[in-house]
């Protein structure tokens, strides 16, 4: 019934417009909103017959207007129009706006500068850190048709404590139950080590991590200058384990795309980890906020989204109410201008 009592509406909207001289830009507003609301073809031709127009529509109208699914009566009225105003003026052009100037990369020497402060940033970065104990939310999905159609598998809820530079993981809930099982018993795509030894790897000299200049970047409102990097497999410390059977050290770059040879069951793999800042008892420190880990086995998609919550000072009388929050916002850990990669 709310389709018909908004037809009726535009009837008699269609009824008023009849008496007026449009605009080729209110023509085309009308009747993009008659294909909304799926008036009669017959009864839109009608309206459009008592129509005058103050501009001259053109063909490219016409067919951007047939290609949005006009009727063929409705086609038959809007060519009798553009027949009638050949003689009006065409509608003025409509400037876009202006390209904003783009930011000029650093220099080589300023590239070079920000990345030895990074580098020196890293490789120190677990040292400041804080004893404390998270929560950790991972939502395990899978597809079996290659990332086409995610479902979600799983939920679940540990209780991560970091003391004295080590990480360790507790699982408390999983589905928000209860339970003792622990993540090798669970089975499935897991992953750790998104505290510190993923960032401090990346800057390791024994790495040997090529640097190089992407562009600007805005993430959570803050401007951010982004580099392009590769570790070759010579190099690298990221394992990747299939079934708890099958492991393999692989190189990576860029945002951790992975680069593995045919044979190993693991077609594709990948990590996304962002940080923020988060304050733990008056002092502020750069954690990690959510990680998203990749997998694609056999043909089947797997992807692990998990969130570190609820940070707070480790001591022995440390507790935590346990239960799950709802995901993250995308706009939090996605670039400003770009849609989320799912």
């Amino acid at each position: 019934m709310r389709l018909r009592f908004l037809a009726a509406v535009l009837l008699g909207c269609l009824s008023a417009w009849a008496q007026q001289v449009l605009t080729v830009d209110q023509l085309v507003s009308f009747i993009r909103s008659s294909i909304s609301l799926k008036q009669p073809d017959k009864q839109v031709a009608g309206f459009l017959a008592h129509v005058k127009l103050s501009q001259k529509l053109d063909d490219r109208a016409i067919e951007e207007l047939q290609g949005e699914g006009v009727g063929p009566k409705t086609l038959d009225a809007l060519r009798a129009l553009r027949d009638q105003s050949q003689s009006l003026a065409a509608p003025a052009p409509v400037t876009p706006p202006a390209k904003p100037t783009p930011i000029p990369p650093p220099s080589s020497e300023e590239q070079a500068r920000i990345l030895d402060e990074v580098r020196e940033y890293a490789l120190n970065y677990t040292k400041g850190l804080p004893n404390y104990i998270c929560t950790e939310v991972t939502r395990r999905y899978a597809d079996p048709r290659g990332g086409q159609s995610w479902q979600l598998i799983d939920t679940l809820t540990a209780r991560l404590s970091y003391y004295e530079q080590k990480e360790d993981y507790k699982l408390i809930l999983l589905n928000n139950q209860m339970t003792q099982q622990s993540y090798n018993q669970l089975g499935g795509a897991s992953s750790t080590g998104e505290f510190g030894s993923m960032l401090k790897d990346l800057f390791e000299p024994n790495t040997q991590t090529r640097f190089e200049w992407d562009h600007w970047g805005t993430l959570r409102g803050r401007r951010a200058l982004v580099f392009k990097y590769r570790v070759s497999q010579l190099n690298s410390q990221w394992h990747i384990d299939y079934e708890r059977r099958l492991d393999i050290v692989s190189g990576y770059r860029g945002f951790l795309y992975v680069d593995i040879p045919a044979s190993f069951p693991v077609q594709e793999a990948r990590t996304i980890l962002d940080y923020d800042y988060v304050d733990i008892s008056g002092h502020t420190f750069m954690l990690p906020l959510k990680a998203e880990v990749f997998m694609r086995a056999d043909q089947v998609s797997t992807r692990n989204d998990k969130e570190f919550r609820l940070y707070r000072k480790f001591s022995t009388e440390s507790e935590i109410k346990y239960d799950t929050p709802p995901p993250l916002p995308d706009e939090q850990t996605t670039e400003e201008g770009k849609k989320p990669q799912k």
